[in-house]
């Protein structure tokens, strides 16, 4: 099983925090759509074996595409792809494109799963970001999508400087009442060269505040969870059956392309990623040319990458997948690294006999190996990258 991720490169304004690649302006968009419907057909051989499970339209804003352009799209994913009966087929959403009629418009598609960049539901939140959507049509998008879509996620922001508790826990009320079925979130970053980067560093804007951001994020694991949220990826919690298809082949190491200017690409082995320049990247398609960067990646780039994405998630780090596919020098290192994260409960070793026992024990016993993981504590989940780093092999 594959999966397909379509970037398209278009915002009506930027977020003060995002470092994504996109384009205010909308010249290009025609001989853009053109281009990723060429790059769909010239990628079609990468994946001719394999069957498409999930179709992401990620941005960028995703929603400024009218209908038939998103429909033309869809439509050449399965002209030269062999497609899954029902897969997941995915529209990163902004609520001010959301209006009732565009929303009845998308049920006449194959679209059959909204992520909608809410944010926050409070006025003074949106226009600190520089969001295009305004808390009323937060709330108004979600009234009519939820009539039509069951299988709803939202994206909420947490570790605003000055957001108290009580206003975070608002946001997640709200989200609540409105019945989603899952809700990506993650702490307010500054990322270079961003303008949220610049405001900092001129005193314009307050500094990010990590112990508030923990604050944040521990309430949001305690109240999803009595929401009956499964908290599947440090960012994401879904209600069961209804967690990111698309999203967990990236933690579960499936292949995928991505198509579009920036989009990565991945096959196990090889790793690649697009130019991000949008007239560059239209110019080479025109010449059947990919606009593409390929990396090889050696037996430790899969080790890291594999460390890197289990940690994040439910399924934890399988040792004997360590040791089958890495080799036993691997599983040596994992020991030795793991232990003092172990010892500060930062991480845990658990299978369906025993929780929280010392790794060489586990390893010199009978127990199969495949039911033994290496999962992130409550604790340990918010430095996750920081003890993911520790345990690569250098």
């Amino acid at each position: 099983m594959s999966a397909i991720y379509i970037h398209i490169p278009f915002c009506k304004q930027a977020c003060f925090y995002c470092d994504f690649h996109f384009s205010t302006s909308l010249k290009k968009k025609d001989e853009l759509i053109q281009a990723l419907v060429k790059e769909l057909e010239l990628r079609k051989e990468e994946l001719k074996n394999q069957s498409i499970e999930t179709i992401y339209f990620g941005g960028g804003t995703p929603s400024l595409l009218s209908i038939d352009e998103l429909q033309l799209l869809i439509d050449s994913v399965y002209k030269n792809y062999s497609v899954i009966e029902n897969p997941e087929i995915t529209l990163e959403a902004n609520p001010d494109d959301l209006s009732n009629k565009r929303i009845n418009e998308l049920t006449n598609t194959q679209i059959n799963r909204l992520s909608i960049g809410i944010q926050s539901f409070f006025e003074d939140d949106l226009k600190s970001m520089n969001r295009a959507h305004n808390a009323n049509e937060a709330k108004t998008c979600l009234q009519e999508a939820t009539k039509h879509f069951d299988n709803i996620t939202i994206d909420l922001i947490y570790g605003i400087p000055n957001m108290s508790l009580e206003k975070w826990n608002e946001n997640l009320e709200i989200a609540f009442r409105f019945g989603v079925n899952h809700i990506s979130s993650y702490a307010l970053t500054v990322e270079p060269k961003t303008a949220l980067d610049s405001f900092i560093k001129k005193g314009t804007y307050p500094p990010i505040d990590e112990n508030l951001a923990l604050q944040h994020f521990n309430h949001l694991v305690e109240k999803t969870n009595e929401q009956g949220f499964v908290h599947y990826e440090i960012s994401n919690f879904g209600k069961p059956n209804y967690f990111s298809k698309h999203n967990t082949s990236y933690w579960q190491g499936k292949p995928y392309i991505g198509i579009g200017p920036s989009a990565h690409s991945f096959s196990k082995t090889q790793r690649s990623w697009n130019v991000s320049n949008n007239s560059k990247y239209i110019q080479s398609i025109q010449n059947n040319k990919l606009p593409n960067t390929v990396e090889t990646l050696s037996v430790k780039d899969q080790y890291n990458e594999y460390i890197m994405t289990g940690l994040r998630t439910i399924w934890g780090v399988s040792l004997y997948k360590v040791e089958t596919d890495f080799g036993k020098e691997y599983l040596t290192h994992l020991n030795k690294t793991s232990e003092k994260f172990i010892e500060k409960k930062l991480l845990v070793i658990a299978n369906e006999v025993r929780q929280s026992v010392l790794l060489e024990k586990i390893i010199s016993s009978e127990t199969p190996r495949n039911d033994i993981r290496i999962t992130t504590t409550q604790k340990g989940k918010f430095l996750v990258d920081g003890i993911a780093a520790d345990l690569f092999m250098i």
